[in-house]
């Protein structure tokens, strides 16, 4: 999508951080742009912060792990602006500790908004962006840490990864269907995110003593780190680009090229070397099954 004039996005955690940083970069695209965040204080200072624009701006509260609720807000959307053609799954929440003293709980919160989140955005919108046949593009918010992990950061890292994989997936299915698909994966950016605890259900509220503990000592440590975070409008920026230009990964933090490539390189070296014979019968496979695939509508 080369040119967003006209066009619509929407964009989940859209009131503060990156996704504000998005919604701000959209319309100066000239897209109408629709902020959906769990958060209705923060909304409502977004949707006033944007007033007065050059574009229309949507404001809604969507829990994006709640799949009725996405569905009514996608028609509403739809119904003030029509099709919708830039689809950002941004809302994320962060939750450290190690492993072993991570509860059920944090898993469900991170797990139902970081994928959960994402697979219902998808759900709700690329059946209705095939259908509308203006193409369009999907952009994913990952992390470095779907690509690299941490000490503490397990529940995070994968929830990452799961975004990383299911967009690149998502990327090829979506080709036929003229609908892009990018992967942001940034490092440190000036955002709430270590704040997320603000929106987290209380049934699912954290309990007490070891786990909480250990928590909170990780929030501390990512704090510090979060001074040396870069402005969310780069990033914002970066969206853009790679929308425009159709990249699938879009990496707004140079500095981890080097331990991406190690990991990557260690990967490479476990292999063995290939069975010609089987790479035969597996490219032989993987023709037929292309065939199978029904061609879009």
């Amino acid at each position: 999508m080369k040119d967003l004039q006209g066009k619509t996005a929407f964009v989940t955690g859209g009131a503060s951080g990156i996704g504000f940083a998005l919604a701000r970069a959209f319309i100066n695209e000239g897209m109408r742009v629709v902020i959906a965040d769990v958060d209705g204080v923060a909304l409502e200072s977004a949707r006033a912060q944007l007033a007065g624009t050059n574009t229309e701006v949507m404001a809604v509260q969507l829990d994006v792990t709640d799949r009725d609720q996405y569905a009514a807000v996608a028609d509403a959307v739809e119904a003030r602006f029509g099709a919708v053609h830039v689809v950002c799954n941004n809302a994320g929440v962060y939750r450290g500790g190690t492993l072993d003293q991570v509860t059920y709980k944090d898993w469900d919160w991170v797990m139902g908004v970081n994928v959960g989140g994402v697979i219902n955005g998808v759900q709700t919108f690329v059946t209705r962006m095939q259908a509308h046949a203006q193409g369009g593009h999907i952009v994913n918010t990952a992390s470095m840490a779907g690509m690299l992990t941490s000490p503490g950061l397990g529940v995070y890292n994968a929830s990452k990864f799961a975004v990383v994989g299911l967009s690149e997936a998502l990327r090829t299915d979506l080709a036929p269907s003229g609908i892009g698909v990018s992967v942001l994966c940034p490092g440190m950016v000036k955002t709430r995110i270590l704040e997320s605890e603000r929106t987290r259900p209380e049934t699912l509220a954290p309990g007490e003593g070891k786990a909480e503990a250990a928590a909170q000592a990780h929030s501390q440590i990512m704090n510090m780190a979060m001074q040396s975070g870069i402005e969310p409008a780069e990033v914002a920026q970066r969206v853009v680009d790679a929308i425009k230009s159709d990249s699938l990964y879009v990496f707004p933090h140079a500095e981890f090229r080097e331990a991406t490539g190690a990991r990557f390189n260690e990967i490479l070296q476990s292999f063995g070397e290939p069975d010609q014979e089987r790479l035969a019968k597996q490219a032989e496979f993987m023709g037929e099954l292309v065939k199978t695939v029904p061609s879009p509508c």
